[in-house]
């Protein structure tokens, strides 16, 4: 079971839902702060508009909502297209080359996220990580006759 690469592929892909879904149940949750200059940040945070010309002037709250619901979508995306492979039981080379893909967009979220962000998202992007290369590194290798 462990030398199969759809096990880890599977666990990749389960990873990516949880993360995607725990990840957008933060658009749900209500700050709690500790002290006035916390309170006073989140108000700057989300009143002050910056002018970023053409008519654009989100608050940096705005931005970072767009940010961090593109994670999810981005986990999103990644766990349906495999999913969907793998019911769909796609060949071994074409898996190779979409674990391949998604191995370098999440390996280079994943280093983003270590040096950018804290603990939670950074387990969980690694753990996608992890199984995507081991997913990877099991595929089977098959020449194709042309």
């Amino acid at each position: 079971m462990l030398k199969r690469y759809t096990f880890w592929l599977t666990a990749a892909v389960l990873f990516q839902f949880l993360t995607g879904v725990i990840h957008a149940l933060s658009f749900f949750a209500k700050p709690e702060f500790k002290n006035d200059t916390e309170r006073q940040l989140h108000e700057l945070i989300t009143t002050y508009r910056a002018d970023m010309g053409a008519g654009f002037s989100p608050s940096f709250w705005n931005l970072f909502t767009a940010l961090s619901a593109c994670y999810s979508l981005l986990c999103l995306l990644g766990g349906l297209t495999l999913g969907y492979l793998l019911l769909k039981h796609a060949e071994p080379n074409l898996m190779r080359g979409i674990i391949a893909i998604n191995l370098a967009i999440f390996g280079v979220c994943f280093i983003v996220m270590f040096f950018l962000t804290f603990l939670p998202p950074v387990v969980m992007t690694g753990l996608i990580v992890v199984n995507l290369l081991a997913a990877f590194l099991l595929v089977p290798k098959i020449e194709s006759a042309v």
